[in-house]
């Protein structure tokens, strides 16, 4: 009797999720109609996989990590499948999650024979003492778990390769020229510095979640790690404020702390989660040189999807109201 009554009860309990494949310079004219279609039919599995648990009572961590499984499967989203490559033409993948109902939260950064990130990330959170764990110590954990493993060819992809040897051709010629580093990367177009797969949800327990998995950026070398597996930078989710998800420019995202500072507008200043989240997406970040966007969702179920790009790849579906799928501002 009690279990029914809970179950009852629940029903009309608000519940929300939002995912996103990627922000950067997504031109229309690039994308032909059936490449278009490509995402947003894969963009609507990864929202549908999340929300059929969430529709069921089910948990908003489960939620999630199904959600990003399913774009991590994909070629096309820089995660997973499709993950983008390093300087060495390896791939080095990153992805944390947090659980809203005690902050706890798992982080892995580096990992290279991992299938699915998100899930070695939850078994850090759940399993370990730790936060985050890095590259080999990171997959000798995963065999303790069971975890899945594959070679790193595994998430070969042509377009990617493609890219990397694009943008190695064009960092080589601009050290040749000026002999720094950093100038050579900078000079490099959005699309090579960011590319991230997520999602946050609300679960009708009133539990938020939050999940972030990446390839990283393009060409990126000496072990370098963005914000995709940082708590508070890429990634974060507390009961009672939001949870939100982050693509872009990592170094920004780190710097300026995106995720928490977003949870703080809205836990100690009061603001909508839209509100709060244009004001650090499409002013603060803005202002800093920063690029990229959020998908942000507070205790109501109120989404947000911010981005200060061409176009993000996105999905979001409130209880059991139509599902959202965009690419750009409109459509």
């Amino acid at each position: 009797m009690g279990l029914s009554f809970n179950v009852y009860a629940n029903d009309d309990k608000p519940f929300s999720i939002a995912i996103h494949g990627g922000a950067g310079t997504i031109n229309e004219a690039d994308l032909s109609e059936v490449q278009q279609q490509a995402y947003r039919d894969k963009l609507q599995q990864a929202i549908n996989a999340g929300h059929e648990i969430l529709t069921k009572g089910g948990d908003s961590l489960d939620a999630v990590q199904a959600a990003i499984n399913v774009l991590e499967d994909s070629p096309l989203f820089n995660a997973g499948v499709g993950a983008v490559y390093t300087f060495d033409g390896k791939h080095e993948l990153d992805a944390s999650v947090m659980d809203g109902r005690n902050m706890a939260a798992g982080a892995v950064a580096g990992v290279t024979h991992i299938k699915n990130p998100i899930n070695l990330a939850r078994a850090v959170m759940e399993k370990s003492p730790h936060v985050m764990l890095y590259g080999q110590g990171a997959e000798e954990f995963a065999i303790t778990q069971g975890m899945t493993f594959v070679s790193n060819q595994h998430f070969d992809t042509t377009h990617r390769y493609n890219q990397l040897l694009d943008a190695k051709q064009k960092i080589i010629k601009s050290e040749a020229k000026d002999h720094d580093y950093q100038a050579s990367v900078n000079q490099l177009d959005a699309n090579y510095k960011f590319g991230t797969v997520g999602a946050v949800a609300l679960d009708k327990q009133g539990n938020l979640a939050a999940g972030t998995s990446t390839g990283g950026m393009t060409a990126k070398r000496f072990g370098r790690i963005g914000d995709a597996p940082v708590i508070g930078a890429g990634n974060y989710a507390e009961n009672g404020t939001c949870a939100i998800s982050a693509t872009g420019h990592g170094e920004y995202f780190i710097r300026y702390n995106v995720a928490a500072d977003i949870c703080a507008r809205v836990k100690y200043q009061q603001k909508s989660i839209i509100q709060a989240a244009d004001e650090v997406i499409n002013q603060r970040l803005v202002t800093a040189g920063g690029t990229g966007g959020v998908i942000a969702i507070d205790d109501k179920g109120n989404i947000a999807t911010p981005f200060n790009t061409t176009g993000m790849y996105r999905a979001t579906k409130v209880g059991d109201q139509p599902t959202n799928v965009m690419i750009w501002r409109d459509k």
